[in-house]
């Protein structure tokens, strides 16, 4: 097992990392939402108020992952602007009737750009389907972890290029099962390869 975990850190240290000054993102047009239902106007309010918020919070999470020395930390970024748009979701949930919450939650994960990993529920699956140890778990982590931070890096590269961006993404997914490849059992990288085939690059927003 030590020589598996000296495998996977070598993966994390292999990958092709870029120093991104980042730009700023322009953000989710709420405008275009209030066209698709009915709002009252004490919803209208609310709700300009609440998007108003968060859009400031964004604003400032986004000045702060640029750091002192002027380089983004796109990973720490994306983590906090998923945790933002939860709260915004919790806040709206107020503001909001059932079915306007739903298409607004629909609208935002349609209009947001996503983590580019494996998220929470995927790896729940992996890890139960798969019937992983938790050795084994950590190294799948280490690797999805090592992955996003190698995709975000190269920003500045692929910036602007979908087309170049589906190659560093492929790049980068394909290093990242072979790296969980040598950390699985035989049997348990089968089931691993069978939950995730489906997870293909998704275009840039």
């Amino acid at each position: 097992m030590k020589n598996i975990k000296v495998l996977v850190v070598a993966f994390v240290l292999s990958l092709f990392f870029v120093a991104c000054s980042g730009d700023k993102k322009k953000g989710i047009d709420y405008n275009q939402f209030k066209t698709k239902v009915t709002l009252s106007p004490e919803q209208v309010k609310s709700f300009d108020e609440i998007t108003a918020k968060y859009q400031k919070l964004q604003e400032q999470n986004f000045q702060a992952a640029k750091g002192q020395g002027g380089t983004m930390d796109r990973v720490g970024l994306s983590i906090k602007n998923e945790e933002l748009r939860n709260q915004q979701s919790l806040d709206m949930a107020k503001v909001l009737d059932a079915e306007q919450l739903q298409k607004f939650n629909a609208f935002v994960d349609e209009n947001s750009r996503k983590r580019p990993r494996y998220d929470n529920a995927l790896l729940e699956r992996i890890k139960t389907e798969a019937g992983l140890s938790e050795e084994e778990f950590t190294m799948v982590n280490a690797a999805n972890d090592a992955f996003e931070k190698a995709f975000n890096d190269a920003h500045d590269v692929y910036h602007g290029n979908n087309d170049l961006a589906k190659e560093y993404w492929e790049k980068f997914d394909a290093q990242r099962k072979l790296a969980i490849q040598k950390a699985l059992s035989p049997e348990h990288y089968a089931k691993f390869e069978n939950i995730v085939k489906e997870v293909q690059f998704k275009g840039r927003k």
